[in-house]
């Protein structure tokens, strides 16, 4: 299945870049960018290493003389030169630097730096997503639901929540505020900002990992009054009703989905 595959990839390379760009400190402050992650975040890309001097390149475009080159140090700064001028202004011999022409440009590369930092993780999530093919139809859908009720059924959590992150990234569904987390539950739905800048969750998918049961709240709750919480967790133990349970869930799920994206 293309699109399931594609789709789980798109989540994961958006939890990779918010994990790097989470690393990132405040300029000077010492603090170290998760290279390793941002490593393998390029390794989903089109770029190619390279090694020059003791700089870890990777360009975007290696046949030609001139390219887009990110640096992955903590900076992140993606040049449009060449490797070697690259190589020159972050990496320069003794002798190199003898020279008052390479001064300047060693001293001053807004000339050929596109961008640094957050900036450059966000353009390398875009290259990322955009060789992902992300259309689908309505029996993608069919299928990531049926996958989802078979999991269900077999008690096989990891499959649920496979399937609910699938459908929670179609309906742009997040993780809830604090006062909706419920330790042992998988917990996501749609977030909205009241008139008074209350955030309004809802409709909300609570799936129990160790009871593995699913169930649905179909309404909006404000996350500033103490009773929405608690009347949250009583539909999570069981103990207020919820509007879907179960395989229902998945299927309310996919309809919205279908009528969101008008198929």
């Amino acid at each position: 299945m293309a699109f399931k595959e594609n789709l789980l990839k798109k989540i994961q390379i958006d939890k990779m870049s918010k994990k790097v760009i989470r690393s990132i400190g405040p300029p000077d402050s010492g603090r170290k960018t998760d290279r390793e992650t941002m490593r393998h975040l390029l390794d989903m890309g089109l770029r190619k290493f390279r090694k020059e001097r003791d700089l870890d390149l990777f360009i975007l475009d290696s046949e030609t003389a001139c390219g887009k080159i990110l640096v992955l140090d903590n900076e992140l700064a993606i040049y449009n030169t060449t490797p070697e001028d690259v190589a020159l202004r972050r990496s320069a011999t003794v002798r190199e630097m003898l020279n008052i022409r390479n001064i300047i440009r060693i001293l001053n590369d807004a000339d050929v730096v596109i961008s640094k930092r957050e900036d450059s993780v966000r353009t390398i999530r875009k290259e990322c997503i955009d060789l992902l093919d992300l259309s689908f139809d309505r029996a993608d859908l069919d299928a990531i639901e049926n996958d989802g009720r078979v999991s269900l059924e077999k008690e096989y959590a990891d499959g649920v929540t496979e399937c609910l992150s699938l459908f929670a990234e179609l309906l742009d569904y997040v993780s809830p505020p604090k006062a909706f987390r419920i330790s042992n539950h998988n917990i996501v739905g749609a977030s909205d900002t009241g008139k008074r800048g209350e955030t309004l969750f809802g409709p909300v998918v609570i799936y129990s990992i160790i009871h593995n049961s699913l169930k649905l709240i179909d309404a909006q709750l404000n996350s500033s009054i103490k009773e929405k919480a608690e009347f949250l967790h009583q539909v999570a133990v069981g103990k207020e009703k919820a509007s879907k349970e179960g395989p229902d869930v998945f299927e309310y799920l996919k309809e919205a989905i279908v009528k969101r994206a008008g198929l």
